[in-house]
């Protein structure tokens, strides 16, 4: 059996419930904000019965956004997204699962009563190939993924088609477990390991490579933990090997460097965001207070400047001046010229 067979049988027959899950992969809602907790209280309880995600995947500034939610499993983040979203938005599900497809349509008008508006649709497809689904190019604002990357064979596929299905400018907010090295095959090929995460997971330096080939050419990690395999077999299969859960933006914008670069320039965050008003976070390096001028790299404020994010910034700089790599971020400058032998010698 197939990776794509296996987690077809394994989320459709295999768990019955999220109690059926055997490591922490996909975890509880304990530490979410409160307003996204309210966001699952409008979701009907035969959905979240049947959820296997990594908490809810919600970037900022979701109003009125054309949103694209890849595994959407029963649809209990597409129906949280849909209340983010509103009635100028759209969320649309891909799942191949036709169980959990089943449940999330069954309840389309339940949440479309309890939310005064219907503005979410599935599809059932394969995340690897979206280019065959009725998906135009270019026509999302945001792309969301819980949990489901690692759950299939040609991760680079999904990574491409994400960046032509976005709009310039557009980000693609995501949530799935990594590990700390290219794993083996006795634990890659395990169906239990790979129905629980674990067995599909990239080795990080791998996702960034592909994420960076399919132009998403500045990856930014906004939150990671470690997981814990509480199956003494699996655990047994990892071996040495760690595992994580983090959550990424990817974010389609033309000009981005591979490295962070100085152009003298900052940005002032004005406010606005829903619960982001006195600072905004745009990864675990950037929370940025409101009213405070906030040096950035070229990379970043061409990111604000370009996206969503736009009309909640002031940004000062033209980038017309090269300053070399930014204090603190990238490589730093490689030669020891305090300490260079300065007798003439050419070698």
């Amino acid at each position: 059996m197939n990776i794509q067979d296996n987690v077809k049988d394994y989320y459709g027959k295999v768990l019955k419930g999220s109690d059926d899950l055997q490591t922490d992969a996909c975890c509880t809602i304990a530490d979410m904000p409160a307003h996204l907790k309210a966001l699952l209280a409008n979701i009907h309880p035969d959905v979240t019965a049947r959820y296997y995600g990594c908490g809810l995947i919600a970037p900022d500034a979701l109003k009125g956004a054309r949103i694209l939610d890849l595994g959407s499993g029963a649809g209990q983040d597409a129906f949280a997204l849909a209340q983010l979203a509103g009635p100028e938005g759209e969320v649309v599900g891909v799942d191949m699962t036709a169980e959990q497809l089943a449940v999330a349509n069954a309840h389309l008008d339940w949440h479309a009563e309890k939310f005064g508006f219907a503005n979410v649709r599935f599809i059932e497809g394969d995340i690897e190939r979206l280019n065959e689904l009725d998906l135009a190019p270019g026509s999302f604002d945001v792309i969301v993924s819980n949990c489901v990357i690692n759950l299939v064979a040609d991760k680079a596929a999904v990574f491409r088609a994400a960046f032509d299905l976005l709009k310039p400018g557009g980000e693609f907010y995501f949530s799935d477990v990594y590990a700390d090295r290219r794993l083996d095959a006795a634990i890659r090929n395990d169906p239990a390991a790979q129905g629980e995460c674990l067995g599909g997971a990239l080795y990080w330096n791998d996702f960034l490579n592909l994420a960076k080939q399919a132009g998403f050419i500045d990856p930014r990690l906004v939150t990671d933990r470690p997981l814990a395999i509480s199956n003494p077999r699996l655990e047994k299969l990892a071996g040495p090997a760690r595992f994580f859960s983090a959550t990424y933006r990817l974010f389609r914008v033309d000009g981005l460097e591979p490295s962070c670069e100085d152009y003298g320039q900052a940005v002032v965050y004005k406010g606005g965001i829903a619960e982001s008003e006195t600072a905004f976070t745009l990864d675990c390096h950037h929370v940025i207070e409101k009213g405070r001028v906030f040096p950035v790299c070229g990379n970043t404020w061409r990111i604000l400047e370009k996206s969503r994010f736009a009309p909640y910034f002031d940004f000062i700089g033209e980038g017309a001046t090269h300053y070399g790599i930014f204090p603190g971020c990238g490589e730093a400058m490689p030669f020891t010229a305090a300490e260079a032998d300065r007798s003439g010698s050419c070698c």
